[in-house]
């Protein structure tokens, strides 16, 4: 195993992102609006074992802070910190672009704790995204 990551500059490497995407949302959560507008003005990250897709998540700016999104791994690659990364590394993008000290993200309710450790608090009541109860979370750069 050779882990590796970037952001992606290619549609290609865009297209990878959504692979993962589409295989943890949609064949293994069920979610069926997974693609959206915000895909074409996000920063992609994407998180590779060798040259195969095993992880992503996106950035962008939406009223006046960062949020990010669709952060997801591959079920065989769980429990190896790389959802940690992705977010870590979000973090970092968000602070170099600037714009904003606030970052927030629709957190899967089951997904709050994972969350909490890496620095982010509740800001809203649950919300239902296609049958799944979210609640938005914000970090403070």
């Amino acid at each position: 195993m050779m882990f590796g990551f970037l952001w992606t500059t290619t549609e290609e490497e865009r297209e990878q992102c959504f692979f993962v995407r589409k295989k943890v949302f949609m064949e293994e959560q069920g979610f069926q609006n997974e693609f959206d507008e915000i895909d074409d003005i996000a920063h992609h990250l994407l998180f590779l074992d060798d040259e195969a897709p095993i992880a992503t998540a996106r950035l962008f700016f939406y009223e006046d802070c960062w949020h990010i999104g669709r952060v997801c791994v591959l079920p065989n690659y769980r429990g190896n910190h790389i959802g940690q990364f992705l977010i870590e590394e979000c973090l970092k993008k968000a602070k170099e672009l600037r714009q904003s000290k606030i970052v927030r993200l629709g957190a899967q309710v089951r997904a709050m704790d994972f969350y909490r450790k890496l620095g982010f608090t509740p800001c809203s009541e649950e919300y239902d995204d296609e049958g799944c109860p979210h609640i938005m979370m914000e970090y403070r750069l």
